[in-house]
């Protein structure tokens, strides 16, 4: 698909979580992160810039969710998203679950990502999306701790039934949080009443690519919503050290089919229209489309935003 064709299509999010391999979270019961210096080679800055180079072949903008702790090790990848033009927002700084923390530890861990990411970009950031996308029932707080610390909007939700996350009778689409935070939920295609993953990650990676595709498409032709992507750095690197003593269970969903990945990223970039998280939900400040689910808490955003 060329240019031309993609010219009236919907605008769609492409997104990248930058983090490294011995980041993922299946991988806490035996990496310690006091060893995440000594023990582990980063490749997140070498792989991050080889996205750089695939976004631009492509012409497309992207939403990078950095971890502080990768900014912090490596502040010249942050300045390069910027440069070429893409939105920076936040992954947290330790990549600990949300739904792990209690508030004060969930605020100190967001306030000091944000304040670090700003600093090194020169950006508002105004986006944030919970590793291993944890915020849920038990830990609804975290959107008032967002909205406390000046986000606009979070990517933190997936309503599928999954044994390691999901919300799934939560919003699918768009939508105003009661506290007044905007939350763009990972997207998901119903087929019975039940919510099929399609966001990317790890279910892009076992899907075939015909398969992918022709959901996405079903998804924005039934929802006329736009569709969001995410992948990590370590996706596109399957020469990275393997982790010893996880289970099959995480060995079989972070190894699965590196190989293939970068090849099928391309595909995607070029069959689609991508732009920002900002850019494909209008989210430069706050959006009046959005539902609103509670008028008071949204006046209250607005005198906040100005």
């Amino acid at each position: 698909m060329n240019k031309a064709d993609k010219s009236n299509q919907i605008v769609n999010a492409m997104t990248i979580d930058v983090e490294d391999y011995f980041h993922v979270a299946a991988f806490s019961g035996v990496v310690n992160p006091s060893h995440w210096e000594s023990r582990y080679p980063l490749r997140v800055e070498t792989n991050t810039q080889r996205i750089l180079k695939m976004l631009n072949e492509h012409g497309v903008k992207a939403t990078f969710f950095v971890l502080g702790w990768v900014a912090q090790q490596c502040p010249a990848i942050v300045r390069a998203i910027v440069r070429e033009g893409h939105e920076v927002a936040s992954h947290g700084y330790f990549h600990q679950p949300a739904n792990r923390q209690s508030q004060q530890e969930f605020y100190n861990d967001i306030a000091s990502s944000k304040h670090l990411l700003e600093d090194i970009s020169g950006q508002q950031v105004m986006g944030y999306r919970a590793p291993s996308f944890s915020i849920d029932t038990s830990n609804p707080w975290a959107f008032e701790v967002l909205l406390s610390l000046g986000f606009v909007y979070s990517s933190s939700t997936y309503p599928v039934k999954h044994d390691l996350y999901g919300t799934p009778d939560w919003p699918r689409f768009k939508h105003v949080r009661e506290e007044g935070l905007i939350e763009v939920p990972i997207p998901t295609f119903n087929k019975l009443g039940r919510n099929i993953p399609i966001g990317g990650g790890g279910f892009f990676r076992l899907y075939p690519y015909w398969l992918s595709r022709r959901l996405i498409n079903a998804f924005i032709a039934d929802t006329q919503q736009p569709y969001s992507f995410y992948f990590h750095p370590w996706e596109i690197d399957p020469r990275q050290p393997r982790i010893m003593g996880i289970s099959a269970k995480s060995r079989l969903r972070h190894y699965l089919n590196l190989n293939s990945m970068e090849s099928k990223i391309h595909r995607l970039l070029a069959d689609f229209n991508w732009s920002t998280m900002r850019n494909a939900y209008q989210l430069n400040g706050f959006n009046h489309d959005a539902e609103i689910s509670n008028p008071e808490a949204i006046k209250e955003r607005l005198s906040i935003l100005g």
